[in-house]
């Protein structure tokens, strides 16, 4: 595209990610910026991270959770790769993540899924879809904004490493009774907590109408961009069940759900 070039923009999100800086949008730079050459950047992305010896483990799915498109000026899904540098387990459903060399950081608690067969864009059923997941758990991605104010707009979010900066995974759970697990899914509740303190509710329901149902819809966007489909041993996370808060040194997070049977999950921040 005229204007711009993906890899001198890749090579600028990767400067400010590591000193935790800002920059401009490139929406706000570029009258022909869109989803096709956001996508482009993060493809650059990808190469530059593997050619340092990064590992991609599966992909994340962001803004799923349509309660907060207002919030945002958001008004469609994305996803990004995840890497073993960026995914760990939380030891006893307990961990601490430092925040050195960020920028703006929010908490968002979501569902991760491990596939055991690849997702189809064909797949459109809860229940058949988690059929072909190996396990299940409650997990925290950090995401990190490298845009003033959090002031963006969906194509951005993509070239900034689809905001993605770590998952966390709580205790997994084998998938069992897949009919009931996916009506589980859509009907639980979540409650974030902050020091202690209530900060933010959610549902399942809240996330593209259930967590697995956001598998099959980055399935069908993956096969409509080209892009490497869903494979057997991916982790996928799923989007945010809450409102995203933004996220201090010294905070302790916790994550309690009801009506599944998925551990609580604590996080704090160094």
């Amino acid at each position: 595209m005229v204007g711009w070039n993906p890899k001198a923009l890749a090579q600028e999100f990767l400067a400010v990610r590591e000193k935790g800086s800002s920059l401009t949008p490139p929406s706000h730079r570029y009258e022909n910026w869109n989803l096709a050459a956001a996508y482009e950047v993060g493809t650059e992305l990808y190469n530059k991270r593997r050619e340092a010896g990064w590992v991609p483990v599966g992909r994340k799915i962001g803004f799923t959770n349509k309660t907060i498109w207002p919030s945002l000026g958001m008004d469609t899904v994305i996803w990004a790769y995840i890497y073993e540098q960026t995914v760990s387990f939380a030891a006893g459903n307990r961990a601490e993540l430092s925040l050195a060399n960020t920028y703006s950081c929010l908490i968002e608690p979501e569902i991760v899924f491990k596939l055991k067969a690849p997702i189809l864009a064909s797949d459109t059923e809860a229940a058949a879809i988690l059929e072909k997941v190996g396990w299940l758990a409650l997990g925290y991605e950090v995401v990190d904004c490298n845009f003033p104010e959090w002031k963006f707009v969906p194509t951005d979010a993509v070239a900034d490493f689809g905001l993605h900066f770590r998952l966390i995974i709580g205790d997994t759970f084998p998938v069992t009774g897949p009919a009931r697990l996916a009506e589980e899914l859509r009907t639980f509740k979540a409650t974030l907590y902050k020091n202690g303190e209530v900060a933010a509710r959610g549902t399942g329901s809240d996330v593209l109408d259930s967590p697995p149902l956001a598998l099959g819809w980055l399935a069908r966007a993956l096969e409509q961009q080209g892009a490497a489909p869903l494979a057997a041993g991916e982790i996928v996370t799923t989007g945010t069940i809450t409102p995203a808060p933004i996220v201090q040194p010294g905070e302790t997070w916790k994550t309690t759900l009801e009506g599944i049977n998925l551990s609580p999950l604590t996080l704090h921040f160094t």
